[in-house]
């Protein structure tokens, strides 16, 4: 093993300077990860913001991906990211581990050492459980757990394989760890926001049992821990057996529109909502994603005259429910079903937009809008496609939520349809981006809600 590393954080340190020497290693790695936010934009520079030793053979890294700036119209890219690593170090690395070398350090204090993700590695996942049964901190970083909750420890950890923009660590089928992996300074909402239902008592919600953070170069979250449901499946894996099946899902569409509304009910009991919607400034930010979105798609373009009527009608219907917190992704793999329950996760919004606006009150109708586009989605995935069993889905998703709400998110149209598009719209620049093979997808309501209007 190398020498010890100091746990005290480094402010921009190159990381291809004497004291760390893993930049090329890097550069070549992070823009084929699933969760690297910047893969239309070439990384110019990679930047060490904080190094801590976080137990021996592991470094955590905050680093910053400075990239090319990209312009669109009415959109200015962020000039770069910062992403949380987690690097484990080994002169011999297990075949087990293969998957997760990264390579082997040339030159500095590392240099013949292999190089990996240390979370593939139950060793360092074992290790992180043990940081967070034990609340302190390790220089810039702090790990803190509920005073109420009881943590054992020798849960055997496995990390989950599932396609998503952070990683995610099961132990013992009783907890799961999220490890955000694009950083943002503040709390982010899978914090605040399960922490704040829990308070209000609100069940469909797993609340935070344990976390960590760090102070340097800015306060952020980095991790949260929280109760795993074992026997529960997910809405998307669901809605897909039902297709291929042959069976209606109408019943379970019903259920999760009434549990929705109950998570809004509970999230406008905990943040007071802000009052009506600015309909106005909505249909201009809409504008504006459209504008960027036309510009990156060409695709797009025979279809944004109608899509920007939809906008414009938003801007002149009424305001619809007031303003409120919302989940702000939503769709059928962020929610699960246990036993006849629907529970709701990951509340961090769309990842790719800035926490502080992440966290600004919008109407509940965007996460309506974002559950009946997945609907759409799940009803897609089989030929022929099956436009009879998403309208049925969708229509007894707004019946349920409907019921419990009071309000029913078909008798604001205009709203409703704006969200929508807006939605189908963030959805083609994702697809154009992550996986083209989808792009069809959003496309083809595209197509329908500028022709047809909804």
């Amino acid at each position: 093993m190398p020498k010890t590393i100091t746990d005290r954080p480094r402010t921009a340190v190159g990381l291809d300077g004497p004291q760390v020497s893993l930049g090329e290693l890097l550069r070549q790695w992070l823009p084929r990860q699933r969760w690297f936010a910047g893969k239309d934009r070439p990384v110019t520079d990679l930047t060490v913001l904080s190094l801590t030793e976080l137990f021996p053979g592991c470094l955590h890294l905050l680093v910053h991906a400075s990239h090319a700036p990209v312009p669109a119209p009415g959109f200015t890219p962020p000039p770069g990211d910062c992403y949380q690593l987690l690097l484990g170090l080994r002169e011999h690395l297990n075949p087990r581990l293969e998957r997760a070398y990264i390579g082997r350090a040339e030159r500095g204090p590392f240099a013949g050492l292999a190089v990996y993700d240390a979370l593939h590695d139950p060793r360092s996942a074992n290790l992180l459980l043990e940081r967070l049964r034990q609340p302190g901190a390790v220089g810039p970083l702090r790990f803190e757990v509920d005073p109420a909750a009881h943590l054992p420890g020798g849960l055997p950890p496995r990390l989950l394989d599932a396609e998503q923009s952070n990683s995610s660590i099961v132990y013992g089928d009783a907890y799961i760890l999220k490890v955000f992996r694009r950083i943002q300074p503040g709390v982010n909402p899978d914090l605040e926001v399960t922490a704040a239902l829990a308070a209000q008592g609100c069940t469909r919600v797993p609340a935070p049992v344990a976390w960590f953070r760090t102070s340097a170069p800015q306060p952020a979250t980095l991790g949260v821990l929280q109760p795993f449901l074992p026997d529960a499946t997910d809405g998307w894996t669901l809605a897909l057996h039902a297709l291929a099946a042959g069976d209606d899902f109408t019943a379970e569409a019903r259920a999760l529109g009434r549990a929705m509304a109950e998570v809004h009910l509970a999230l406008a009991e905990a943040f007071p909502p802000a009052g009506p919607s600015e309909n106005g400034r909505t249909a201009e930010a809409m504008c504006a994603r459209l504008d960027a979105a036309a510009h990156a798609v060409p695709g797009l373009l025979p279809f944004v005259p109608g899509l920007r009527a939809a906008f414009g009608a938003l801007a002149t219907c009424d305001s619809g429910p007031p303003a409120q917190r919302i989940h702000g992704d939503l769709h059928l793999g962020q929610v699960l079903q246990a036993g006849r329950d629907w529970f709701v996760i990951d509340f961090e919004g769309e990842p790719s937009r800035p926490l502080a606006e992440r966290q600004i009150p919008q109407s509940p109708v965007r996460d309506v809008a974002g559950m009946l586009r997945s609907f759409d989605y799940a009803a897609r995935q089989r030929r022929p496609w099956r436009p009879e069993w998403a309208r049925r889905c969708r229509e007894a998703f707004c019946a349920g939520y409907a019921a419990r709400a009071g309000w029913d998110p078909r008798k604001k149209h205009a709203l409703l349809r704006a969200h929508e598009t807006d939605r189908a719209v963030y959805e083609v620049l994702y697809e154009a981006r992550h996986r083209p093979d989808w792009l069809p997808v959003p496309m083809a309501a595209i197509k329908r809600l500028a022709v047809w209007g909804g």
